[in-house]
């Protein structure tokens, strides 16, 4: 559901739309279907908001190319479905917050967004707090409405990382990686993180709604980081000089564009993997440490059957479900399933197909049951670790 549509949001957004182009006021009155004097008066207040709107006698309006104000007017243009609700706010205590309150009270259904320039309690995953200075970032939550059960949703936080992976992409050109489960970074520091809430039905288990909470560093700070996110937090761009050519409403129907279908399915994208930081690279690396001699590729390796034959172990973490079949598998060779995927019945499955494997892989995990249970174990051989330098740390002072 759309706000109230005024005469000043109406010629914004068609300004937007048409922004570096000169209209004329009698063609802008038409195409809005209000007087010219109207068309004056929302100028005047766009103007006084800080918007560049030049005007010439008897030439007509235009919107500064390098506008990069951020408004719902200038958001909604470039949405898939622009009819949602839609709100964007100078400041507010959190947008998944605000975009909860709504969804809660009706007025915000499926697609719909809130952002913000600011958050002054802007939170991540456990509770941590989400630094979101003024105008540096894009911070915005968008509900969903998936269907399944909570335990099928986890895997909207990955599907949001590849839709923020993939508009930065398109926008940018930059190249995002992906750490397990919702941090991405840019050159080796984290540029975005994401926190997913849901409310659930509580007799059937099923998902009432999702609020997916996203916050992208477009540019550092003028005054930089707190000191305990020095060396930690990064940007897309070093200053607000740089990333003045980005269009951040563009930008941000884009993510959520990109948010809304990769969600028409539940699943782990294939993207969240190949973009992965934890398993592929860290893999190899220890593996080359054991002088193991290694070969990384990916799901668009040119002949990938061919060249993954070629492996006496093959571990596949490409995030398709069955994609590896016997095709790709040398005799006697071990495959390792790392992937986790949703099948076509709602149940978990790797990216092997197990059986048919038989009679070609010597030995293969399977999903689930298979390096999960490793997994589990490595975690806990840590946290008895931590715990015990906990304790001694404890008894030497």
């Amino acid at each position: 559901m759309r706000t109230k549509i005024t005469v000043k949001s109406r010629l914004l957004e068609f300004l937007e739309k048409n922004k570096g182009t000169v209209i004329s006021g009698e063609k802008i009155a038409e195409e809005l279907q209000c007087t010219r004097a109207a068309v004056w008066k929302a100028v005047k207040t766009l103007r006084e908001e800080g918007y560049e709107i030049a005007a010439g006698s008897n030439k007509g309006y235009m919107l500064s190319a390098e506008s990069n104000k951020l408004a719902e007017e200038g958001i909604r243009p470039f949405l898939s479905k622009p009819d949602v609700f839609l709100k964007v706010y100078p400041e507010t205590e959190s947008t998944n917050r605000t975009a909860k309150q709504a969804a809660i009270s009706g007025e915000a259904k499926h697609g719909s967004a809130v952002l913000a320039y600011r958050q002054t309690e802007g939170r991540g995953r456990r509770g941590r707090k989400f630094y979101s200075p003024y105008d540096a970032g894009l911070y915005l939550s968008v509900i969903l409405e998936p269907e399944g059960s909570l335990q099928e949703s986890l895997v909207l936080t990955a599907e949001a990382a590849v839709a923020v992976y993939k508009a930065v992409k398109e926008l940018t050109g930059k190249d995002l990686d992906i750490k397990w489960v919702n941090d991405l970074y840019y050159c080796g520091k984290k540029v975005c993180g994401i926190l997913t809430e849901a409310v659930t039905d509580f007799e059937s288990g099923d998902i009432e709604f999702a609020v997916v909470g996203i916050g992208l560093n477009i540019y550092e700070p003028e005054k930089g980081y707190p000191s305990e996110l020095d060396g930690i937090a990064g940007a897309l761009y070093k200053s607000q000089e740089e990333a003045s050519g980005i269009n951040r409403n563009q930008l941000a129907a884009a993510v959520i564009n990109h948010l809304l279908r990769e969600t028409q399915k539940l699943c782990i994208p294939g993207e969240y993997i190949d973009r992965s930081m934890v398993v592929g690279r860290p893999l190899s690396m220890l593996l080359l440490h054991e002088n193991a001699t290694v070969t990384i590729c990916h799901s668009r390796t040119a002949n990938l059957p061919e060249v993954c034959r070629e492996a006496d172990i093959l571990t596949a973490c490409v995030g398709k479900a069955a994609m590896i079949n016997h095709t790709y598998v040398k005799k006697d060779a071990v495959v390792i399933d790392v992937g986790i995927n949703v099948d076509e019945n709602g149940k978990l499955c790797g990216d092997v197909d197990f059986a048919d494997l038989e009679g070609t892989a010597s030995a293969a995990t399977p999903v689930p049951g298979g390096v999960g249970g490793v997994t589990t174990a490595v975690l806990a051989q840590h946290l008895v670790r931590a715990a015990r330098m906990k304790q001694e740390k404890n008894s030497n002072k």
